[in-house]
């Protein structure tokens, strides 16, 4: 396909598929299409629990792909969703992951909020978290501070 033009839509699959390896390892299921279902689910949760402009703001640091991903589907009038609890989110995680349980179904969010903390830059992460209900904060482990 590069010799066509199409070098943009090459490098944002191979960028894709490197943050899905990477994620599959941290969980360690060794399931890429069950790691990707999980991304997919937390990013489109977050994408409906942040502010328009903090939605945003996180999304550009995405793949190309992956941006595409994170807006799927996505009603700007439904959003951000009235409640916003912990619980709330995890219910929807819950209902949108198909196939097998996650287990410990939190740490599994945590390793994603983690993942994630590891690919945006710091001070959206920063901005993401404190736009998020506390509860919900508690599962995402603060960014280790620079030495």
């Amino acid at each position: 396909m590069s010799g066509n033009g199409l070098e943009a839509i090459d490098h944002t699959v191979q960028l894709t598929h490197i943050w899905i390896d990477e994620l599959d390892q941290r969980l360690g299921w060794r399931n890429k299409g069950r790691s990707y279902q999980l991304l997919k689910i937390v990013l489109q949760a977050l994408r409906d629990w942040l502010p328009a402009n903090e939605m945003a703001d996180f999304a550009a640091q995405f793949p190309t792909l992956l941006r595409g991903v994170y807006y799927e589907h996505w009603r700007p009038a439904a959003t951000p969703v009235k409640h916003r609890s912990k619980a709330d989110f995890l219910a929807r995680i819950d209902r949108e992951f198909v196939g097998e349980v996650m287990f410990p179904f939190e740490e599994a969010i945590t390793t994603v909020f983690a993942f994630l903390s590891r690919k945006i830059d710091a001070g959206e992460i920063a901005d993401v978290r404190q736009s998020l209900p506390a509860d919900l904060r508690a599962l995402w482990p603060a960014p280790a501070k620079a030495a």
